[in-house]
């Protein structure tokens, strides 16, 4: 997916300029990195509002028109006032084509309700992972990455390992070198009623039958034929 935005370039910086930015409806930003300096910017706040709510726009190269050019960049942090649905400050990074880039892209999780674990034994499949680092040239970078659950059975985790990336796409590790990204568990209710119903059965099988104790000796003198 193509997204493209324009961006205005910002004369004025500090708190001040960036209040009476966003009360005329701008939101304050900068784009960074290649060859050129850091350059502060602004932006339409309702449309990159809404923008940002759009899933691929945080996982896609972008198309900016700054100046009259446009630009290719990633979009790299947003600051989000902690109570108001107001953007505070974002930023962005260019793009070079023939340099590697290291973006978090989503999971979308496919074929969860056919899965044995689910379909069969009726477990609950976890999400651990919503995301993922990868590395990648920008050409190939994904929207998202598809994790296939069709064979999950209970008690089965799926590894970061287990995924099918895309050509010309590796993963990338953060202390952890295999990561689980989805498991399959029974709910606990279900394992709390096969444990009660053990425990039910255990307590109604009928008692062992105490181990018959060797007949007592007959006295001596009654089993002895009398003198």
């Amino acid at each position: 997916m193509n997204f493209e935005f324009t961006a205005f370039a910002r004369t004025q910086e500090g708190r001040g300029a960036s209040r009476r930015m966003r009360r005329a409806g701008k939101a304050p930003g900068i784009v960074y990195g290649g060859t050129a300096a850091p350059q502060p910017i602004e932006l339409d706040h309702n449309a990159l509002f809404h923008a940002l709510r759009n899933e691929a726009f945080h996982a896609s190269i972008l198309t900016m028109k700054l100046d009259g050019s446009a630009s290719r960049v990633l979009l790299r942090d947003v600051q989000m006032h902690p109570f108001r649905n107001e953007i505070l400050h974002v930023d962005f990074q260019r793009v070079d084509e023939n340099r590697r880039i290291h973006m978090k892209v989503p999971l979308h999780f496919v074929k969860e309700e056919t899965s044995p674990a689910v379909k069969i034994s009726g477990a609950l499949v976890s999400h651990v992972l919503n995301d993922i680092d990868i590395a990648c040239l920008p050409r190939d970078l994904p929207e998202f990455i598809e994790v296939d659950l069709a064979n999950l059975t209970v008690g089965q985790s799926l590894h970061a390992s287990g995924l099918k990336l895309p050509a010309g796409v590796t993963l990338v590790s953060h202390g952890k070198l295999d990561p689980v990204v989805a498991t399959a568990v029974m709910p606990r209710a279900h394992v709390e009623a096969e444990e009660a119903a053990a425990t039910e059965a255990a307590a109604a099988a009928p008692a062992a039958a105490p181990e018959a104790k060797p007949a007592e000796k007959k006295e001596a003198g009654k089993d002895d034929k009398k003198k």
